[in-house]
């Protein structure tokens, strides 16, 4: 039954976690961003959102929580390093002469509501 219970809170979570990037998507769209890409998984990582806005290319780490200090605090090292990977692939995969500027920003989704955008969140290899 443990199993059980435990397939059912990651389906449960993993809804969440759709949810959450849907909304940080229309939440982007309202200010003015166009989403390019959404879930581009590479074997070194996944970007939740790759998005634009004028030359600025921007990939978006979007993190549902309990609350939006909990989404803030559940960014690592890590997981920073992931993104950058896979921002690294996208762009090795656009053709010659591309050149935008990638900025690294993170989108929390907290309970009841809340939404934070923190643009340029990070700089790559920080």
């Amino acid at each position: 039954m443990n199993t059980l219970r435990a397939r059912s809170r990651r389906r449960q979570s993993y809804r969440r976690g759709h949810w959450a990037e849907y909304l940080a998507a229309g939440f982007l769209f309202l200010k003015g961003y166009r989403i390019v890409k959404r879930r581009y998984k590479t074997a070194q990582g996944e970007i939740d959102l790759i998005a634009r806005k004028g030359r600025i290319l921007v990939a978006v780490e979007v993190k549902n929580r309990s609350s939006l200090a909990a989404a803030l605090e559940s960014i690592t090292p890590r997981n920073r390093q992931r993104v950058e990977a896979a921002a690294r692939h996208y762009l090795a995969g656009q053709p010659a002469g591309f050149s935008q500027d990638v900025r690294f920003d993170v989108i929390a989704v907290g309970w009841p509501f809340g939404v934070r955008h923190l643009d340029n969140a990070w700089r790559a290899g920080s």
